[in-house]
């Protein structure tokens, strides 16, 4: 360990959006503390906002805990309340969709932490897309496609 970092004081080059303009800003806490195999992020998200598109992981295992605020979990074709100090964890290879919608008029923050795997290959049910990380190429029925993105808040 080099040194403790401070979420307030956290670089800009580990803030997506630091001036938090759109709809979802991600602190990549994993990543500023030099963590090579697990990823720790918090996710902030705004009211009407979404954490991510809805999609699941063939091996992502991964963890979730709600800091503070509420929202509502699609998972799993199931739609879920939830709310601070709630947590699940999502075992990888399980075809099992999230997604995080913050339904609420506060600030959703969420833990967000995982194992890392660039084999993984993420599937977006909604749009019938596969991204294949190792690639970093996004495919549709099988075959290749340009210009998509995973932003779930455009």
């Amino acid at each position: 360990m080099d040194t403790i970092q401070n979420l307030t004081k956290l670089q800009t080059e580990f803030i997506d959006d630091p001036k938090f303009v759109s709809k979802l800003r991600t602190k990549y806490l994993g990543a500023a503390a030099g963590s090579e195999k697990l990823y720790i992020n918090i996710d902030y998200v705004k009211p009407g906002g979404k954490s991510v598109k809805y999609h699941s992981h063939s091996h992502q295992e991964e963890f979730f805990a709600i800091l503070k605020g509420s929202g509502l979990l699609r998972f799993n074709k199931e739609k879920m309340q939830v709310t601070t100090n709630d947590f699940f964890a999502k075992p990888s290879g399980e075809k099992i969709a999230h997604q995080f919608i913050n339904d609420s008029n506060d600030i959703l923050i969420i833990l967000d932490c995982g194992v890392q795997d660039d084999n993984d290959e993420i599937y977006y049910p909604d749009e019938d897309v596969t991204y294949r990380k190792m690639e970093k190429q996004a495919y549709k029925g099988g075959r290749p496609i340009d210009n998509w993105y995973s932003d779930p808040n455009e």
